[in-house]
C-alpha cells in the first residue's frame, strides 16, 4: 500500500503525526469497528512476591502463579525485587528517546498508533556493541536488563514448580537465554475510536515482562471479552508466550492481547522484555515436556524444529496463535 510505504519511509513515526496537530487520522490507521470495541472491568490476578523465599508461604504463591498462567495467561506481580528507581529511570529514558530529534529514533511500525525501539540483549553474539545503543537510554537499559533477567528467572522457577517440576527445569531447557528489549511509545491519538495502538496478537516466545507507565491501554482477551489491564504503581506484568504453552502441554495459556490508541495528551510508555529459547541446535526439536505427557493427558502438540519456529516467527506478523494452531494435534 502506497500510504504505508510513504509513512514508513518518512521516519516521523506516529508521534510526528500527533505533534503536527492533525484532527483526522490517515486511513491506513483505521480498523474495523469490531476490532476496537468491547471491554470488561474484571481485573487480572495480582500476586505478591514479598514471601517468595519463605518455605511456608512459597507453595501458596506457586499456586497463584499456576492458576493465573492457566486461566488468564497474564498476571501482575507486586513487592518484587526491582527497585522503583530502576523502573522509573528506564521509563523516563525511553520517553526521552522517543521525544528526541528525529535522527535518533528507530524505525516505526506502520498502521498502528505507536512507535518503538528494540534491542537484542542476549545471547552476546546477537547483541549490538554498547556504543551502538543510544546514550539517552544506554545506562538505564543495562541496569534494567540485569534486574529483568533476574526477575524472569524467579518467575520461571515458580512456573516450573506450578507444573509439578523441579524449579530449575524450564531454565535447564535454556528457555530464558534469549532476551529482547522493546521500548514502546503511544502518543496522543485524535481519533482513538477508529484505530488501535497495537493490534491483537499473542507473543510467540516463552515469557514476557511488561512495565507500563500509568497511562493504561492494554487489554487482554478473557472468556471471549476484552479486559482492561490497569497497572498498579510499581507492579510488573507477566504474560505467557506460545512457546511456553506448547512446552507445558497446554497447561499454561498464551492469550490474545492488544493496546488501545491513546486518548490522553500524556504519552503511554511500555517497556517490554521478551524471553525466548537459546542454545537451540538446527537438528534439535522442542515440544511438550515428556514429564507432562500422561495417559490421561496425551501430547497436545507435535514436536518442531528451530527452522520451523523461526519461519513461523518471521512470517506471523501480529496474527493470533499461528504457531500453536499449526502444531496442535
Amino acid at each position: 500500500m502506497k500510504e504505508v510505504k510513504e509513512f514508513d519511509e518518512s521516519k516521523t513515526g506516529v508521534k510526528g503525526l500527533s505533534d503536527s496537530g492533525i484532527t483526522n487520522i490517515p486511513r491506513i490507521f483505521i480498523h474495523a469497528p469490531e476490532k476496537i470495541s468491547g471491554e470488561n472491568s474484571v481485573g487480572i490476578p495480582v500476586i505478591d512476591l514479598s514471601d517468595v523465599q519463605s518455605p511456608d508461604k512459597r507453595p501458596a504463591i506457586v499456586e497463584q502463579i499456576r492458576e493465573a498462567a492457566s486461566i488468564w495467561g497474564f498476571f501482575q506481580v507486586i513487592n518484587h525485587s526491582i527497585p522503583l528507581s530502576v523502573l522509573d529511570e528506564i521509563i523516563t529514558a525511553i520517553k526521552r528517546f522517543h521525544e528526541h530529534p528525529q535522527e535518533l529514533k528507530a524505525e516505526s511500525e506502520a498502521a498502528t498508533w505507536h512507535d518503538y525501539v528494540s534491542v537484542w540483549l542476549s545471547p552476546p553474539d546477537m547483541a549490538p556493541p554498547a556504543d551502538r545503543i543510544p546514550t539517552v537510554y544506554r545506562r538505564e537499559l543495562a541496569v534494567w536488563d540485569k534486574h529483568a533477567a533476574e526477575m524472569g528467572s524467579v518467575v520461571a522457577e515458580l512456573l516450573s514448580e506450578g507444573l509439578g517440576l523441579d524449579s530449575k527445569r524450564l531454565k535447564q531447557l535454556s528457555l530464558l537465554e534469549t532476551r529482547i528489549f522493546g521500548g514502546m511509545y503511544y502518543p496522543y491519538c485524535p481519533q482513538p475510536d477508529l484505530t488501535v495502538g497495537l493490534s491483537d496478537h499473542t507473543d510467540p516466545g516463552v515469557l514476557t515482562i511488561l512495565l507500563p507507565n500509568q497511562v493504561w491501554g492494554l487489554q487482554v482477551m478473557h472468556e471471549g471479552k476484552w479486559v482492561d489491564v490497569k497497572p498498579l504503581p510499581g507492579a510488573l506484568l507477566f504474560n505467557i508466550g506460545d512457546f511456553l504453552q506448547i512446552v507445558s502441554n497446554g497447561k499454561y495459556k498464551s492469550v490474545q492481547h492488544r493496546v488501545l490508541a491513546n486518548p490522553k495528551k500524556e504519552a503511554r510508555i511500555s517497556i517490554v522484555h521478551w524471553f525466548d529459547v537459546g542454545n537451540w541446535g538446527d537438528s534439535d526439536e522442542h515440544g511438550p515436556l515428556p514429564e507432562l505427557i500422561l495417559p490421561e493427558k496425551p501430547a497436545q502438540y507435535r514436536r518442531f524444529t528451530k527452522q520451523e519456529y523461526l519461519e513461523n516467527f518471521y512470517s506471523k506478523g501480529l496474527d493470533s496463535k499461528s504457531l500453536v494452531a499449526k502444531l496442535k494435534l
